[in-house]
């Protein structure tokens, strides 16, 4: 069971944009208010073990990566795997973990290694992007689809996959409700980091994400994948030429990081990009919201280092060194006001190197001003 740090503080405060610098590159918001994070629900498990992008299956349950670790009941050492693949039963206030593929006493072995930020279920069956090994210009080096009919005991590989050359690296994958419920129309949607720099785990700048769609019954056929293009009439018009496509989010100045999580935020009808920029694994956080997948972007957070609001600012166990966040669709409430934000660090087998989970919420966006 995920263990809950207790902490004095109920709610951060929410944080002024004025205060925020360096300076987004999207105007605020007018459909989502501020954020704000109750730390007195702060739970951690898995130490050592980090990414967990997370998907609601049919079987109602939670899934999703983890990297270099030993999952749940392991550590950064006992029972550690390069990629392995677990399961979240329950509600986010008492939910269970089980190591699926790989970790300490998994129901299956892993039996390749990588990592991932990109998992999807439609229709009964599980996704998974994964990227080879773990130094940055490895994992730009492809990016390869798998898929598990069985819920991640075992993975079968496309016989393909986007190369660096591509100027596709890192794909994560829209979430809609369980199973893919909800979904906007019969694809799914993917978001890829436009490369930039492979030295260390630098940000990518300048920073750019595009946007693929596959047909939700042929993610694992290459020639069914069309890259956004451009706009025509406030209509997207897709490609399957990689030398058409042109980014769906942009970011040159603060650049974006080299990982991304993307969901559909149903009670509120939102897209909510979240990716870091300025500089990695320094709690540099900035969230995005859009009516559809393509945009239009405006901001609703935007934590900086350099202003001194870095993701977590103020919390004795949550130090400046988170790098990837996400927001399972599983725990969002019905109006969308009410979510559990996952997120993981670069703490070296300690603190946010591990699955983290804390409630908080939207605010309504005061329209008059």
């Amino acid at each position: 069971m995920l263990r809950r740090s207790f902490l004095p503080v109920l709610f951060t405060p929410a944080l002024s944009r004025a205060q925020f610098s360096p300076k987004p590159a999207y105007p605020p918001s007018t459909a989502l208010g501020e954020m704000v994070l109750d730390w007195s629900t702060h739970k951690r498990d898995a130490p050592g073990s980090d990414n967990w992008q997370l998907t609601w299956a049919d079987d109602g349950h939670l899934y999703g990566a983890w990297g270099d670790g030993g999952g749940f009941g392991g550590s950064n050492s006992d029972g550690r795997v390069s990629l392995g693949y677990g399961r979240l039963e329950g509600d986010w206030t008492s939910c269970r973990g089980v190591n699926v593929w790989g970790g300490k006493n998994a129901l299956s072995q892993a039996t390749f290694q990588g990592k991932s930020w990109g998992t999807v279920c439609v229709a009964g069956i599980l996704y998974m992007w994964v990227v080879p090994k773990s130094l940055l210009a490895e994992m730009q080096s492809e990016a390869r689809l798998y898929s598990s009919a069985d819920h991640g005991r075992t993975w079968t590989p496309a016989s393909w996959a986007f190369q660096r050359a591509d100027d596709l690296t890192i794909p994560t994958i829209c979430q809609f409700g369980r199973n893919n419920q909800g979904a906007r129309d019969r694809f799914v949607y993917h978001y890829f980091i436009a490369p930039r720099d492979s030295a260390g785990y630098n940000i990518q700048t300048p920073g750019a994400i595009h946007l693929a769609r596959s047909p939700a019954g042929k993610l694992m056929e290459r020639s069914d994948y069309e890259f956004f293009s451009h706009l025509r009439r406030n209509e997207p018009v897709w490609t399957q030429a990689l030398t058409r496509k042109r980014p769906v989010f942009e970011d040159r100045e603060n650049g974006v990081g080299w990982v991304s999580s993307v969901c559909y935020n149903a009670g509120r009808k939102r897209y909510i990009l979240m990716v870091e920029h300025t500089a990695s694994s320094r709690g540099n956080l900035g969230v995005y919201d859009a009516p559809e997948p393509w945009g239009p972007w405006t901001t609703v957070h935007f934590s900086s280092e350099s202003a001194g609001t870095p993701f977590g600012a103020g919390q004795p166990n949550v130090p400046a060194n988170t790098f990837f966040w996400n927001l399972p669709t599983k725990w969002h409430s019905s109006n969308g006001l009410e979510f559990t934000m996952v997120f993981t660090g670069a703490g070296r087998g300690k603190d946010n190197d591990s699955l983290n989970l804390v409630r908080g919420t939207f605010s309504v966006p005061d329209k008059r001003r």
